[in-house]
Protein backbone atom coordinates (compact mmCIF):
# COMPACT_ATOMS: atom_id res chain seq x y z
CA UNK A 1 0.00 0.00 0.00
CA UNK A 2 1.15 3.50 -0.61
CA UNK A 3 -0.44 6.94 0.87
CA UNK A 4 0.13 9.90 -1.06
CA UNK A 5 -1.54 13.32 -0.09
CA UNK A 6 -2.67 15.87 -3.01
CA UNK A 7 -2.04 19.97 -1.72
CA UNK A 8 -2.13 22.71 -3.74
CA UNK A 9 -1.53 26.64 -3.21
CA UNK A 10 -4.03 29.47 -3.91
CA UNK A 11 -4.29 32.65 -3.33
CA UNK A 12 -6.58 34.70 -1.30
CA UNK A 13 -7.19 38.83 -1.99
CA UNK A 14 -8.85 40.18 1.21
CA UNK A 15 -11.23 41.78 -1.59
CA UNK A 16 -11.94 43.07 -4.69
CA UNK A 17 -9.98 46.26 -4.81
CA UNK A 18 -6.99 44.12 -3.69
CA UNK A 19 -6.85 42.35 -7.48
CA UNK A 20 -5.08 43.79 -9.84
CA UNK A 21 -6.41 45.48 -12.54
CA UNK A 22 -7.37 42.83 -15.39
CA UNK A 23 -8.62 40.76 -12.63
CA UNK A 24 -10.52 43.28 -11.14
CA UNK A 25 -12.43 44.06 -14.28
CA UNK A 26 -12.97 40.43 -15.11
CA UNK A 27 -14.58 40.00 -11.91
CA UNK A 28 -16.58 43.16 -12.42
CA UNK A 29 -17.99 41.34 -15.31
CA UNK A 30 -18.99 38.42 -13.74
CA UNK A 31 -20.67 40.11 -11.17
CA UNK A 32 -22.52 42.05 -13.77
CA UNK A 33 -23.38 38.72 -15.26
CA UNK A 34 -24.27 37.33 -11.81
CA UNK A 35 -27.01 39.80 -11.30
CA UNK A 36 -28.84 38.90 -14.92
CA UNK A 37 -28.95 35.43 -13.72
CA UNK A 38 -32.11 33.51 -14.04
CA UNK A 39 -32.40 31.95 -10.25
CA UNK A 40 -36.17 32.39 -9.59
CA UNK A 41 -36.31 29.11 -7.42
CA UNK A 42 -33.15 29.01 -5.44
CA UNK A 43 -32.14 32.79 -4.94
CA UNK A 44 -29.00 31.41 -5.75
CA UNK A 45 -27.25 33.56 -8.11
CA UNK A 46 -23.88 33.08 -10.20
CA UNK A 47 -21.81 35.15 -12.68
CA UNK A 48 -19.04 34.46 -14.60
CA UNK A 49 -16.59 35.84 -16.90
CA UNK A 50 -13.91 34.31 -19.03
CA UNK A 51 -11.12 35.79 -20.47
CA UNK A 52 -9.55 34.30 -23.80
CA UNK A 53 -5.97 34.72 -25.25
CA UNK A 54 -7.32 37.66 -27.56
CA UNK A 55 -8.37 39.21 -24.51
CA UNK A 56 -12.26 39.45 -25.20
CA UNK A 57 -14.60 38.84 -22.43
CA UNK A 58 -17.28 35.80 -22.43
CA UNK A 59 -19.97 36.15 -20.08
CA UNK A 60 -22.80 33.58 -18.55
CA UNK A 61 -25.28 33.55 -15.57
CA UNK A 62 -26.86 30.53 -14.40
CA UNK A 63 -30.35 29.89 -15.54
CA UNK A 64 -32.56 27.78 -13.51
CA UNK A 65 -35.55 25.67 -14.84
CA UNK A 66 -38.69 24.33 -13.03
CA UNK A 67 -37.31 20.66 -13.66
CA UNK A 68 -34.03 21.07 -11.64
CA UNK A 69 -32.03 19.16 -13.87
CA UNK A 70 -32.51 21.68 -16.99
CA UNK A 71 -30.69 24.37 -15.98
CA UNK A 72 -27.12 24.97 -16.60
CA UNK A 73 -24.90 26.65 -14.47
CA UNK A 74 -22.82 30.12 -14.80
CA UNK A 75 -19.78 28.39 -15.33
CA UNK A 76 -20.63 26.11 -18.06
CA UNK A 77 -22.77 28.61 -20.00
CA UNK A 78 -19.93 30.77 -19.97
CA UNK A 79 -17.32 27.70 -21.46
CA UNK A 80 -19.35 26.48 -23.58
CA UNK A 81 -20.10 29.85 -25.18
CA UNK A 82 -16.63 30.71 -25.22
CA UNK A 83 -15.76 26.95 -27.35
CA UNK A 84 -18.56 27.84 -29.53
CA UNK A 85 -17.86 31.52 -30.63
CA UNK A 86 -13.92 31.79 -30.24
CA UNK A 87 -13.08 27.90 -31.26
CA UNK A 88 -9.02 27.00 -30.59
CA UNK A 89 -8.58 30.38 -28.29
CA UNK A 90 -7.09 29.46 -25.13
CA UNK A 91 -9.06 30.62 -21.95
CA UNK A 92 -6.97 32.20 -19.70
CA UNK A 93 -8.89 32.98 -16.54
CA UNK A 94 -12.62 32.50 -15.11
CA UNK A 95 -13.96 35.00 -12.59
CA UNK A 96 -17.06 33.46 -10.94
CA UNK A 97 -19.13 35.89 -8.71
CA UNK A 98 -22.23 34.25 -6.14
CA UNK A 99 -25.07 35.57 -3.91
CA UNK A 100 -27.94 34.85 -2.84
CA UNK A 101 -31.20 36.63 -2.13
CA UNK A 102 -31.84 34.74 1.03
CA UNK A 103 -28.55 34.88 2.67
CA UNK A 104 -25.49 37.01 2.91
CA UNK A 105 -22.65 34.89 1.08
CA UNK A 106 -19.12 36.67 1.81
CA UNK A 107 -17.14 33.67 0.91
CA UNK A 108 -16.27 32.24 -2.72
CA UNK A 109 -18.38 29.04 -3.52
CA UNK A 110 -16.18 26.86 -5.81
CA UNK A 111 -17.83 25.15 -9.02
CA UNK A 112 -20.12 22.37 -9.00
CA UNK A 113 -18.74 18.46 -10.20
CA UNK A 114 -20.60 19.27 -13.46
CA UNK A 115 -18.91 22.60 -14.09
CA UNK A 116 -14.82 21.33 -12.67
CA UNK A 117 -15.42 18.51 -15.30
CA UNK A 118 -16.17 20.89 -18.12
CA UNK A 119 -13.54 23.42 -17.12
CA UNK A 120 -11.01 20.62 -16.40
CA UNK A 121 -11.82 19.66 -20.53
CA UNK A 122 -11.24 22.73 -21.70
CA UNK A 123 -7.84 22.79 -19.79
CA UNK A 124 -7.13 19.68 -21.40
CA UNK A 125 -8.24 20.27 -24.79
CA UNK A 126 -5.94 23.60 -24.57
CA UNK A 127 -2.70 22.03 -23.01
CA UNK A 128 -2.83 24.88 -20.56
CA UNK A 129 -3.79 25.96 -17.19
CA UNK A 130 -7.14 27.95 -16.42
CA UNK A 131 -6.62 30.74 -13.52
CA UNK A 132 -10.02 30.55 -11.41
CA UNK A 133 -10.89 33.20 -9.72
CA UNK A 134 -14.11 33.19 -7.24
CA UNK A 135 -15.85 35.26 -4.98
CA UNK A 136 -19.20 35.78 -2.86
CA UNK A 137 -21.16 38.89 -3.08
CA UNK A 138 -18.62 40.56 -0.14
CA UNK A 139 -15.52 39.45 0.70
CA UNK A 140 -11.88 37.87 -0.07
CA UNK A 141 -11.72 36.58 -3.30
CA UNK A 142 -9.54 33.08 -3.74
CA UNK A 143 -7.70 32.44 -6.72
CA UNK A 144 -6.54 28.99 -8.01
CA UNK A 145 -3.95 28.22 -11.03
CA UNK A 146 -5.78 25.64 -12.53
CA UNK A 147 -9.13 23.59 -12.05
CA UNK A 148 -6.73 20.73 -11.43
CA UNK A 149 -6.72 22.38 -7.55
CA UNK A 150 -9.61 21.72 -7.46
CA UNK A 151 -10.45 18.61 -9.25
CA UNK A 152 -7.11 16.60 -8.72
CA UNK A 153 -7.35 13.31 -10.23
CA UNK A 154 -9.97 14.53 -12.71
CA UNK A 155 -11.75 11.83 -15.68
CA UNK A 156 -10.21 13.13 -18.84
CA UNK A 157 -9.22 11.66 -22.05
CA UNK A 158 -6.49 9.87 -20.82
CA UNK A 159 -8.27 7.50 -19.05
CA UNK A 160 -10.50 6.54 -22.31
CA UNK A 161 -7.23 5.53 -24.71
Amino acid sequence: MQRKKIVFDYVIYMGLEELPQTDRHLMEEAITAREQAYAPYSGFKVGAAILLENDQIVLGNNQENASYPSGLCAERVAVYQAGARFPGLTIRAIAISSASEHLDVNKPAAPCGNCRQAIAEYENRQLEGIRILMMGATGPVYQCHSIADLLPLAFGRSNLE
